[in-house]
């Protein structure tokens, strides 16, 4: 789908305000109501915008200890990765998990209630043989600084 500048805009926009009015978004980006909306469903429709939500404050109700973890895994085969994988998808204490390259092969962030609770949870990897052969703990002390998902695309691009 080749996108041009409303939607470029369109997407920024509800990047960074997913609640703001049909009105407000049209008025934003310079076109009438009905042309702007038909836009946003065609960016659903087409997958682009997956959908909606809001930033939680989880610390006021349910203060979490969040906890970087790099992992290695023994052997790089295709099996290997899939299962890890999809432990991870699994595991609700894990927030995030990246396969990287360049010296590990996966940085994941985990929000566990506190150490005890993801020391256990390190344990029960171990144990249950997902082919980790090493790993290191990065316990977060403070967040300097931590922004939603943005959205930035080269404007130039759009047709």
């Amino acid at each position: 789908m080749k996108l041009d500048r409303y939607d470029i805009k369109i997407l920024q926009i509800l990047t960074r305000d997913g609640r703001i009015t049909k009105s407000n978004l049209a008025e934003s980006i310079n076109l009438s109501v009905s042309p702007c909306w038909e836009r946003v469903k065609r960016l659903e429709e087409a997958g682009i915008i997956e959908g909606y939500g809001a930033k939680i404050n989880a610390d006021l109700f349910a203060k979490k200890t969040p906890v970087m973890v790099e992992v290695t895994l023994g052997k790089h085969h295709a099996t290997s990765f899939q299962r890890f994988e999809q432990t991870m998808q699994d595991c609700p204490e894990v927030a995030d998990c990246f396969a990287t390259g360049g010296g590990v092969d996966y940085i994941i962030r985990v929000m566990a209630k506190d150490i005890d609770q993801y020391q256990r949870l390190i344990d029960s990897w171990l144990m249950s043989d997902l082919g980790i052969e090493r790993y290191y703990t990065y316990i977060v002390t403070k967040t300097i600084k931590q922004t939603p998902q943005s959205l930035d695309i080269d404007e130039s691009l759009a047709e």
